[in-house]
């Protein structure tokens, strides 16, 4: 009836977290280096101008 339609108890759990190593033969590069002393990088990609920067959070935001 109403709890037929929920999901199984371990489809709510949630996924663990991803390991902090990149898989082998991938390029790894840490933020404060690739941001800069100014904690932003423009990135150029099919004609376009993207923009990372680091916030006053410490969370990264790219926006066109």
């Amino acid at each position: 009836m109403f709890g037929d339609s929920l999901p199984p108890k371990a489809a709510l759990t949630p996924p663990a977290p991803a390991s902090t190593k990149p898989p082998p033969g991938q390029r790894s590069i840490d933020s404060a280096t690739l941001l800069g002393p100014g904690g932003e990088l423009f990135i150029h990609h099919q004609q376009q101008v993207y923009r990372l920067r680091l916030t006053s959070q410490g969370k990264l935001i790219l926006t066109k």
